[in-house]
């Protein structure tokens, strides 16, 4: 079986090597520094203005951080999946006989992307905080940029909900993207911007981690002043035109109410074909009622609780710490709750659903082209 060329098409998502090798050995990657001729410099270098320096070694910090990772000391296990920035992969790392996973993203002349990569790699390297995934390292080799990362064996939350999350499974995923979240502003002064599902990664044991920080954005006197991130789970103000310019960390806030909703139900909470544009699913995110949780489910606190993360006026939603005192969360912050058994059944359960899926369309398959 021939290796996947990273410079090319990429191998399917379920591709495993018969045998692990080197990322060396999977071929050069020819394409032209000249490009990028005001970041990279003759050594190939990738420099973002003195704030950090990528090599084929490592990354070096103007904070004095360094971390030196290289190509050959990965071995590819598998791809893990596609994002609209990048390609994810599972790597070994040798020396250290660590399970990673290496975000690949391609270099483009658009100022807007390089920002994004420093801002991740800025945010990831800082970030020393048990609910934001942990950052291993960073190397450039000629047109791409490789993060390496902790890997997180069950990963996202938007594919294992299911039917929809238990309150006290909820609670505690709450708790843990609450505490990132504000570990972002009070350290970091920093808005995730993108806050959804997608964006939270969950392993085996239970742990519960942000992740993706390529849109945050710095805030200068508590305002963000850039309007980009997922537009699904956009705050109203953000998607007004009069107030989309300046916003402050409460839009984070509502965000974090949508994602709630949509892990509770099982679906997102605008989406199920009630809209029959874009237009008229972010006029009811700004005009509409903002969606609730089922009494017969949810407790009050627990619903209160998200009401108060989906008050449209953004003065009025709660800070992180008003949250984390709410009756709901500190109820849970006391109470264990076995979120191991928990993601491990709701494993099993995507697990039978994509087998039952693939089921169904090779039977399709059958009835088009049935075997003579």
């Amino acid at each position: 079986m021939n290796p996947p060329n990273f410079a090319g098409r990429r191998a399917h998502p379920k591709f495993k090597l018969d045998k692990p090798m080197t990322l060396s050995q999977l071929g050069s990657f020819a394409s032209p520094f000249a490009n990028f001729a005001k970041f990279v410099d003759p050594s190939g270098r990738l420099n973002f203005n003195g704030k950090a320096v990528l090599h084929q070694s490592g990354v070096d910090f103007s904070n004095g951080n360094s971390y030196k990772i290289n190509m050959n000391e990965l071995m590819l296990l598998e791809e893990l999946g596609k994002g609209q920035y990048g390609v994810v992969q599972k790597v070994h790392h040798v020396p250290t006989g660590v399970t990673m996973a290496m975000k690949e993203i391609r270099l483009e002349l658009d100022q807007t992307k390089l920002n994004q990569i420093l801002m991740e790699l800025d945010v990831l390297h800082k970030s020393q905080s048990p609910c934001i995934v942990e950052f291993y390292g960073a190397f450039f080799i000629e047109s791409c940029v490789y993060y390496c990362m902790e890997y997180m064996d069950a990963g996202s939350l938007d594919k294992l909900y299911g039917d929809g999350v238990p309150e006290p499974v909820l609670a505690k995923i709450t708790l843990a993207m609450v505490r990132g979240l504000k570990f972002l502003k009070d350290e970091l002064a920093i808005i995730h911007r993108d806050v959804k599902p997608t964006n939270v990664l969950v392993d085996t044991k239970g742990s519960v981690k942000l992740c993706d920080f390529g849109v945050s954005g710095q805030l200068e006197q508590s305002l963000a002043k850039t309007n980009i991130g997922c537009q699904s789970y956009m705050a109203p103000e953000r998607i007004t035109t009069a107030t989309a310019s300046t916003y402050t960390v409460q839009s984070d806030i509502w965000s974090l109410g949508i994602s709630l909703v949509e892990l509770a139900l099982g679906h997102y909470p605008y989406g199920g074909g009630k809209f029959d544009s874009v237009f008229a699913q972010l006029s009811a995110i700004v005009n509409g009622a903002p969606p609730e949780l089922p009494s017969d489910r949810y407790s009050q606190d627990c619903r209160d609780f998200v009401a108060k993360c989906l008050n449209k006026a953004p003065t009025e939603r709660p800070t992180y710490a008003q949250l984390l005192d709410t009756p709901w969360l500190q109820k849970y912050d006391k109470e264990e709750v076995d979120m191991a058994a928990w993601v491990t059944g709701a494993l099993e359960k995507k697990n039978a659903r994509a087998a039952a899926q693939h089921e169904a369309e090779q039977a399709t398959t059958d009835q088009i082209h049935p075997v003579a």
